[in-house]
């Protein structure tokens, strides 16, 4: 096998290693990157090899005839200073909608937030759990149980307010344009 091959093939066994983030079986390998597994698992060895001898970050691990990459022991204490450190996260137009409607109806179930939105909405009340803005606050009596969310202390303290009650109050006219805004919505989806 030529040297460019090898290179370009040692660059598809790590695009799979790290992409896939656990062990993936030799066979499988061989199959995506078409040669046989002897082949295979010595273009692997030698990847293993060249990332010790480089002091990489990063090494590749057999685990009963499967393969993956992994990060260096060594490593660790540098992943826990990035780890210690305080999240950022962004929140973006569909985060602030979802989280407002929480905010102001809460506590309210996921159906109940996608029929004011109009949209499946799991990933953003995902994420704004993940950000610990909205959590949990039991489950409706009714069929299936939904669970029922509400903001969290954090949500004050990032939105600088004590209470909810300091939340700024709708405004009757500009809630009744939101709802005909919402219905044409609709009729365009329905006439489309």
């Amino acid at each position: 096998m030529e040297e460019l091959e090898i290179s370009k093939l040692e660059g598809v066994i790590e695009a799979i290693l790290f992409t896939m983030g656990e062990s993936v079986e030799l066979s499988k390998i061989a199959s995506a990157i078409e040669h046989d597994e002897a082949t295979t698992r010595k273009i692997i060895h030698q990847m293993m090899d060249k990332y010790d001898a480089q002091d990489r970050g990063v090494r590749i691990i057999e685990l009963d005839n499967s393969f993956q990459m992994c990060t260096k022991k060594e490593m660790y204490e540098y992943l826990i200073r990035v780890a210690k450190q305080p999240k950022r996260y962004v929140l973006t137009d569909v985060l602030l909608e979802t989280l407002a409607i929480i905010a102001y109806k809460q506590p309210v179930t996921k159906l109940e937030i996608e029929k004011i939105r109009g949209v499946k909405s799991d990933h953003a009340v995902n994420k704004l759990v993940e950000y610990n803005l909205v959590c949990e606050r039991g489950r409706m009596d009714a069929p299936g149980k939904p669970i029922l969310f509400g903001t969290t202390e954090e949500f004050l303290r990032r939105f600088s307010v004590q209470s909810l009650e300091e939340l700024p109050s709708l405004n009757p006219e500009q809630v009744e344009s939101f709802k005909e805004e919402a219905e044409e919505e609709v009729q365009l989806r329905l006439d489309i």
